[in-house]
């Protein structure tokens, strides 16, 4: 089995990289290795199609994302790069149109790609909030995403019924004319079809010629239990309908998740803050402490000093991939109380005394504040 190259190595970037200089990265690479300059060379041709399929996959936000999340798995079926030149072509013709100012629909064998392929549909990306209880034990969303739906009036055509789309008379059906410019033999796109190399003489009333209308699509999601915020979930074949009979695109669902008042999250456990009386602390007790299932019962020892942390076992967050349920950890503050009356005030200042603490401040307390430096 290959080992696939680290993308970012292959563009020569950081993993910081914006998209311009992902983008200037990709132009230098894919004039360096372009078939038509090397003609022949499998090797530098390999080098083409490798960084195609590295671009493909940094220059989308989304893949990028999951890129570098999970790697080359993209965290589902990953990205099978291109067979073959062409299949680059026909992915970035807009690309090599944008860098090099003509169109690369032909190759070095001097044929050329047809602009009336299949499309894939775009992805699409939607966001949702839950609350921090929501995300810990999963939720059933009701989604409504705007997307582009083939034209049932027109079957996708873009053409009326009855009707049909007729060959562009000034490219041949090409979607291109062709030019020569330097090392490259090239090919604008035809002015006159803007690439389809067709022309539609009776456009779609309902389309108006696109082949699509937006639709809202009811989707019903499962989040699952333990989604961190900021997670992707990708639902395969959701995104937008693509043209001429390409596949659907897919739908990534970004989840953020809103803060807790109580609670912080810390991988799979949850953390609190509790207070209690110093006597509690002095003589032990119990307190009832909050968790995600419900208020429980807490011993607290005799002694308990302040910042002690108590760890209540499965009472956190299920692992979003099944592996168990983390813990709650509660972490111990001191109240000290900001007023006595006389009563409270002379039982203080006795139990002070039983311990020789001088609380007025006189030498005894001083003496031990030093004590407690050596």
């Amino acid at each position: 089995m290959t080992t696939k190259r680290d993308y970012y190595e292959i563009l020569g970037v950081g993993r910081s990289a914006s998209p311009e200089e992902i983008k200037k990265a990709y132009r230098k690479h894919a004039l360096k290795y372009h078939p038509d300059r090397n003609p022949g060379n499998k090797q530098s041709e390999e080098k083409f199609k490798e960084a195609a399929e590295a671009y493909a996959v940094l220059s989308d936000p989304n893949k990028r994302a999951q890129y570098d999340h999970y790697g080359h798995s993209l965290g589902g079926g990953g990205f099978h790069g291109f067979n073959n030149v062409e299949d680059v072509f026909a992915d970035f013709g807009d690309i090599f149109e944008g860098f090099f100012g003509f169109d690369s629909v032909f190759g070095s064998s001097g044929g050329h790609r047809s602009s009336r392929r299949s499309m894939r549909g775009a992805d699409l990306q939607y966001e949702t909030e839950l609350t921090f209880e929501e995300a810990a034990s999963g939720k059933e969303l009701e989604l409504n995403i705007p997307r582009k739906e083939e034209c049932a009036h027109c079957k996708g055509s873009g053409a009326e019924p009855g009707s049909s789309r007729s060959t562009c008379p000034q490219c041949g059906g090409s979607g291109a004319v062709r030019v020569s410019q330097g090392f490259f033999s090239m090919a604008q796109t035809c002015p006159a079809c803007h690439g389809e190399g067709e022309r539609i003489e009776h456009p779609c009333s309902a389309c108006r010629g696109r082949g699509r209308l937006e639709k809202v699509r009811k989707l019903s999601v499962k989040v699952p239990a333990g989604v961190e915020s900021g997670s992707h979930i990708r639902l395969r074949g959701e995104g937008e309908a693509g043209t001429r009979g390409g596949g659907r695109g897919d739908l990534y669902l970004i989840v953020n998740v809103r803060p807790h008042r109580f609670f912080r999250r810390s991988g799979d456990d949850v953390a609190c803050d509790i207070s209690i009386p110093f006597t509690q602390a002095a003589l032990g007790g119990e307190v009832e402490v909050p968790t995600l299932d419900g208020n429980v019962k807490l011993k607290i020892p005799m002694g308990t000093q302040p910042g002690r942390t108590f760890r209540l076992k499965g009472k956190g967050i299920l692992n979003v991939h099944g592996y168990g349920r983390g813990d709650e950890l509660v972490n111990i503050s001191i109240e000290v109380p900001k007023s006595l009356n006389a009563k409270e005030r002379s039982v203080l200042e006795e139990f002070a005394e039983l311990h020789g603490d001088k609380v007025s401040g006189g030498k005894n307390f001083f003496d031990k504040v030093k004590n407690s430096f050596k």
